[in-house]
């Protein structure tokens, strides 16, 4: 079969510890991930990507890994997670898990034991103060060095580069690199043997230190690939790198364009999206977004980035695009409410990459401002995660639906708004969102056209935004609240298969405030 199924896939993405408790002890697990199944077949998605359900202190939500090879009790048993995946391979659905490739635990027996034993070398140790560097917590003497959070060290695969002040570097096939490379393929086999279709890779560029262009890094994951191959060939590895041009020659089947990175670095998915609420880094500038309802963006900054990952990727792996993620603000957030999101879902289920959805998107769960810091979840004064974590609403019930257990047990609070959304009532409603995602998703199945692979010729990049798929379908899109027209000038496809708001006669293409259409011949 192959990895096509990746190529052809929406993906959706679940926070587990928020989607369903299925124990009643208020964080979800796998139980309710199982007894949620049904949702997911009905929604229409082909794979689900679990942030890390294994082993943790939960610092930083999982991130933090103290043993890969089991599960956190909190979502159950290893058999409970292979029952979860064996089911929704039933229905249809494969299951990605997210592998923490760089860095373990500061309580992970490797690093117990390298932080008494100065002879072991699975983390990368100096014997001398450095910037970045953190003192020994063991009785081994020296520093370590971490990647994230003090308490995440870094796995030593070794330094691209020698330099003279700092002599502990060690090369890429120095004992402890080899090791940890040996150790990452034992990790991903054991999890491909109960049924994980794959890994979404976390920091994936971070694994071999200083080095410029990535050569090293690039080679290490260019032999996990062709170990995959070999071994594994239905299976695959996306990077969270957020730049496909550079990740998918690299030997990831697949990379999202995300929001990190900087001023310019991850402006592509700011610039859809991102209208300056919610999770905003420090260091971000705030921009207008071209999803903004007052129509102030523009698309340049996605197009550009999208054109260029597409001539570097050349055919041999994709790039996906989120809706959002567990670490950035939803779609719902500051003056952009769930009304105006069918759009944005219109566009991003029609553009030749792979979706990804977060969960409780497609019903315009908001981000939820003022939350307590939760296991790692506030990097700066207006940088809390948290607010993109919070239970799934899956009906009008007091607890949502989500938990049996008491509210104040809750992984986080739910919504407090008197108005959520919620998958029930939406579910019972045509018009919703929710009824629009879903058919969208159908739509993307049911023509091929509109999928990753078709051609697309952009008509006018302003509002509306319009593009053709091939010579078959046109694709307009209007987030803005103010009407916008295009005059016509060719002979475009006009027969409407899916939309609102839009109309088309041979001299002037009219689309309303919030509107949507997808036409074909």
């Amino acid at each position: 079969m192959g990895t096509e199924w990746a190529r052809g896939a929406v993906l959706y993405q679940i926070y587990p510890q928020s989607f369903a408790d299925g124990n009643g002890d208020g964080v979800g697990d796998f139980a309710g991930l199982t007894e949620r199944l049904e949702y997911l077949r009905w929604l229409g998605v082909d794979a689900v990507w679990l942030n890390p359900c294994f082993a943790s202190p939960f610092g930083d939500a999982g991130y933090d890994v103290a043993d890969f090879l089991t599960t956190a009790p909190r979502y159950g048993t290893p058999e409970d997670l292979a029952k979860f995946t064996e089911e929704a391979r039933r229905g249809g659905i494969r299951v990605l898990l997210d592998l923490v490739a760089g860095h373990t635990s500061d309580r992970h027996p490797w690093f117990v034991r390298s932080a008494a034993d100065p002879d072991d070398h699975r983390y990368v140790w100096a014997d001398r103060p450095a910037p970045g560097y953190v003192a020994s917590p063991g009785s081994r003497p020296g520093w370590y060095k971490p990647n994230f959070f003090d308490f995440q060290p870094a796995l030593n695969f070794g330094h691209a580069r020698t330099d003279p002040a700092e002599p502990w570097r060690q090369p890429v096939d120095a004992e402890g690199p080899r090791a940890n490379r040996t150790a990452l393929r034992e990790i991903m086999a054991h999890w491909f043997a109960l049924g994980v279709s794959g890994f979404r890779v976390d920091m994936a560029s971070s694994l071999v230190k200083d080095d410029p262009g990535f050569v090293e890094t690039g080679r290490l994951w260019r032999e996990t690939r062709a170990w995959m191959d070999a071994e594994h060939p239905d299976n695959v590895i996306l990077a969270e790198w957020g730049d496909p041009a550079r990740s998918v020659p690299m030997g990831f089947h697949g990379d999202f364009f995300l929001q990190f990175g900087g001023p310019t670095e991850g402006a592509a998915l700011r610039s859809l999206w991102d209208n300056g609420a919610g999770t905003v880094h420090e260091e971000w500038p705030e921009q207008p977004c071209y999803f903004d309802p007052e129509g102030r963006g523009s698309m340049r900054p996605f197009l550009a980035e999208w054109e260029r990952a597409a001539k570097a990727m050349d055919g041999r792996g994709f790039a996906s695009l989120p809706t959002t993620n567990h670490d950035f603000s939803r779609l719902a957030c500051g003056p952009r409410t769930r009304e105006q999101l069918a759009a944005a879902f219109a566009f991003q289920l029609t553009w030749p990459t792979v979706p990804t959805i977060y969960y409780g998107d497609e019903i315009g769960m908001r981000f939820v401002p003022g939350l307590p810091d939760t296991e790692g979840s506030v990097l700066g004064p207006r940088y809390n995660r948290a607010g993109s974590r919070t239970p799934m609403q899956w009906d009008a019930t007091a607890d949502a639906g989500f938990s049996s257990a008491a509210a104040d047990r809750f992984y986080l609070p739910l919504d407090p708004s008197p108005d959520r959304p919620d998958v029930a009532s939406q579910r019972a409603d045509e018009s919703s969102l929710l009824h629009r995602v879903r058919e969208l998703i159908a739509l993307r199945r049911a023509h091929p056209g509109l999928g990753p692979d078709g051609p697309v010729e952009l008509l006018h990049t302003g509002y509306p935004l319009a593009y053709l798929r091939g010579e078959r379908y046109l694709v307009v899109v209007n987030p803005r609240r103010t009407p916008a027209c295009l005059p016509v000038e060719r002979d475009l496809p006009g027969r409407l298969l899916h939309g609102r708001g839009v109309s088309l006669t041979h001299s002037v293409l009219r689309a309303e405030g919030f509107s949507y259409g997808v036409f074909t011949r």
